[in-house]
């Protein structure tokens, strides 16, 4: 008796087969509905190619700073050592005028040197690093060895180091 069910009603069951699954919205899509919305994601895209290739040809344009600074971490290594100071010193100078040389071309640069090549470093240079080197490369040649060890505790790298980084090359 109890396995037995009670037949449902005849309304029941009509409003029963009547019954529709509930009905779902297309899903919204995600392109613009306008072309303003399109115009402004084509410059959006070309801004930010634009600046990467801004940053690109940049970063290019500064690959002779970055392999300068390279040299001079070699040639503080050798400016510790006695027996390597002259030649490290040599490098020094050698590095600055090759940096020089690839931001202004040999037309500019390749002829100076003496008080000339001071004041292009002085004129050239941020943060007063011109005028630090410019007793290193006046004439550090003729310096007893006691004065070039004092020079190079004065941090010749270091204003190298701040004159290639910080040297404007107009374009």
């Amino acid at each position: 008796m109890a396995s037995q069910q009670a037949a449902p009603d005849p309304l029941t069951e009509a409003a029963l087969r009547s019954l529709k699954d509930i009905a779902i919205p297309e899903p919204v899509s995600w392109m613009p509905q306008t072309w303003g919305w399109a115009l402004l994601a084509i410059l959006l895209l070309t801004a930010a190619v634009a600046a990467f290739l801004l940053w690109l040809r940049r970063y290019r344009a500064n690959a002779y700073r970055r392999e300068a600074l390279e040299l001079l971490d070699a040639i503080e290594q050798d400016l510790q050592s006695p027996a390597t100071r002259d030649r490290a010193i040599r490098q020094l100078t050698e590095v600055l005028k090759r940096a020089a040389l690839a931001g202004w071309g040999r037309k500019e640069v390749a002829s100076l040197s003496g008080a000339a090549w001071v004041r292009f470093l002085e004129d050239h240079g941020g943060g007063g690093a011109g005028r630090a080197l410019s007793t290193l490369l006046d004439d550090v040649e003729y310096q007893s060895n006691g004065h070039v060890e004092a020079l190079a505790a004065t941090g010749l790298v270091s204003s190298a180091r701040t004159w290639i980084r910080r040297h404007h090359v107009s374009a």
